[in-house]
């Protein structure tokens, strides 16, 4: 048994020898006729350089300079590699943001630094709004577009009446109106609300009112340039004061008190006004019908 098993590992070994003798010469040729012999007998694609397998899908392809077009038929400049330098978006500097947090919790940051946070921020609730399913809230009509006032400035409705305060997401109102007025006040615009008939679930705090101040845009406040309190009672009056008094000083001298449909459409005549019908059946049912006239003033 152990004769016949030599017997076989020694044939192994020659058959090994014969095998590995004659594919020697196609990598270690010993001469210019060998290496010729052997090259119609290799394979056209023997890999890279080392003999390794090159399958192109699985290569890694990093680009030498990111945010830019490689062109290999021209050579680029060094003042034209130097020009793309800070210009991609993972090369650009920016501040110590924990610092920057820290001066503002201090008061320390200067009206520059303030306002680009107040832009990142409010970017932010602009991109939330324009994500999220905000249809429940559209149901409502509370916010919607009109016509122009007298002055060609778009008008902008309110219906006080129309927020269930208590029954919706305060969150989801706050995105509705950032994603519906955000393009009305690229331009100048006025805003009418209508407080007819409203109750106490339809008003809404006035921390709420202060944030979403604090978080629109500028543009909001800038190119807001009247607010007209129809049916306003005395409790709204005073609330309305100390909030424009000592919350938004900068909305107290735009707020309108109307009493009546007539005073409004001296500033908005009434076919470039939606009104909704308990609005005008209160007013005539109060104040009596409306009557136009033929001169109007602002």
């Amino acid at each position: 048994m152990g004769t016949d098993w030599r017997r076989w590992c020694s044939q192994c070994q020659t058959q090994r020898s014969r095998c590995s003798g004659s594919c020697c010469h196609f990598t270690f040729p010993r001469s210019e006729e060998e290496e010729r012999a052997s090259l119609p007998l290799i394979p056209a694609d023997i890999g890279n350089s080392k003999g390794e397998p090159v399958v192109p899908e699985r290569q890694i392809r990093i680009a030498e300079k990111p945010g830019t077009l490689e062109d290999d038929s021209e050579e680029e400049s060094l003042d034209s590699d130097l020009g793309q330098v800070g210009t991609h978006a993972f090369a650009r500097m920016e501040g110590d943001v924990d610092k920057q947090r820290k001066q503002i919790l201090q008061g320390q940051m200067s009206d520059v630094a303030l306002q680009k946070q107040h832009q990142r921020n409010y970017n932010r609730w602009l991109c939330r709004a324009r994500a999220e399913d905000l249809s429940d809230i559209a149901a409502l009509k509370a916010l919607y577009q009109t016509g122009v006032d007298l002055c060609g400035r778009t008008v902008m409705i309110l219906v006080g009446r129309n927020i269930p305060v208590t029954l919706i997401d305060i969150e989801k109102a706050l995105l509705y109106f950032i994603h519906v007025m955000d393009h009305i006040t690229v331009k100048e615009y006025v805003m009418v609300y209508f407080h007819t008939l409203t109750g106490e679930h339809n008003h809404l705090d006035s921390e709420f009112l202060k944030n979403l101040y604090d978080i629109v845009d500028a543009k909001f406040k800038k190119n807001l340039k009247a607010f007209y309190f129809v049916h306003p009672t005395f409790r709204s009056k005073v609330s309305t004061w100390f909030f424009t008094t000592f919350s938004v000083s900068g909305l107290k001298d735009k707020v309108r008190y109307l009493d009546t449909l007539q005073q409004l459409f001296t500033c908005i005549k009434p076919e470039q006004i939606d009104i909704p019908p308990f609005v005008l059946d209160y007013d005539a049912r109060v104040n009596g019908p409306y009557h136009p006239s033929h001169s109007s003033s602002l």
